[in-house]
């Protein structure tokens, strides 16, 4: 009794660490680059947080991805091939550009979705078999040139729009995730798909509704990376899985997802990364030294987050 006692008191002390290094290793990181760039990360706020919007959105949608239990390694494939999408339409008409966009997204997402809840492949493989098919697509429609966005969307490359749309989509989430029935049912999921089933969550809608979901607001988030760089080449959108995926354990998320997702996880991992990532570049560090820290640093993040108990439930 005494033991199980003991073995209950260290697993809320792991949880509680588990909860509070993410915040710790924010304030830390941030500390540690300003002293280092003599308070240089203060001074260029605006230039650390130039690329986080993209991350920001997307990273939602595989917020509640991940929460089921599921990974998508397509993101960046979708990002790319919705950029495509917005910018050969942006001449022609912008909010049309924009919704044939979400909606490509939207598409590549229920495609996971079928195959991963319909034909019940693993996430994990149905996404990384998008991202190689995408990636051909990408290279053969940017195979003579960049694909250009119009003059009239590069113009709207202000920080109130992308300020704005960042917020809506992390409030919205936010929202959805705390306050409707939406969040707990894909907490559940993640926890135990067969209980959540018998606890009457209609579980292949939702997952199904999660993918859609999650590639519509990639779709979104391609948009603000668009108007950005303003042209889409072979590249486009290349990595972006992997950095969404390493914000989110540098945040805390569990890999297994679950009950112990939480949507600070998402704001937390982007804001850690985006430091992380500029104040390496501040430093003057080459890539592959840059590579090899930040994998550094997302292993021994994985380290204390994964949990080995639940390692089956990923799917």
């Amino acid at each position: 009794m005494e033991a199980r006692k003991e073995k209950a008191e260290a697993a809320r002390r792991g949880d509680a660490l588990r909860q509070i290094l993410p915040i710790v290793g924010l304030i830390a990181i941030f500390l540690l680059f300003n002293l280092l760039t003599d308070w240089g990360m203060v001074k260029n706020l605006s230039i650390v947080f130039s690329s986080v919007y993209p991350l920001f959105i997307a990273s939602v949608g595989v917020f509640f991805i991940m929460t089921m239990g599921g990974l998508d390694f397509s993101q960046g494939s979708i990002l790319g091939l919705s950029s495509i999408v917005i910018a050969a339409l942006s001449s022609k008409s912008i909010p049309l550009a924009i919704v044939c966009g979400v909606l490509t997204g939207a598409l590549v997402g229920a495609l996971n979705g079928f195959f991963h809840v319909k034909r019940k492949i693993p996430s994990f493989i149905v996404t990384i078999c998008t991202m190689f098919f995408l990636r051909g697509v990408i290279k053969f429609l940017t195979t003579n040139s960049p694909v250009n966005a119009s003059a009239a969307l590069v113009m709207m490359d202000t920080l109130p729009l992308k300020v704005g749309v960042t917020l809506a989509v992390v409030l919205l989430g936010f929202v959805a995730f705390r306050f409707t029935k939406f969040g707990p049912q894909i907490r559940a999921i993640g926890a135990g798909e067969r209980a959540a089933w018998f606890a009457g969550v209609s579980t292949d809608r939702v997952k199904f509704f999660v993918y859609v979901l999650a590639g519509a607001i990639t779709g979104l988030a391609a948009l603000i990376s668009l108007v950005k760089v303003g042209s889409v080449t072979s590249s486009g959108g290349n990595q972006f899985e992997t950095q969404i995926l390493i914000a989110l354990v540098l945040g805390g998320m569990p890999i297994s997802g679950g009950s112990q997702a939480r949507f600070r996880n998402v704001v937390i991992g982007c804001l850690l990364f985006s430091i992380l990532n500029a104040g390496l570049t501040m430093l003057g560090l080459a890539t592959q030294t840059m590579q090899l820290i930040e994998g550094a640093v997302f292993l021994a993040f994985v380290a204390v987050f994964a949990d080995r108990n639940a390692a089956s439930v990923v799917k």
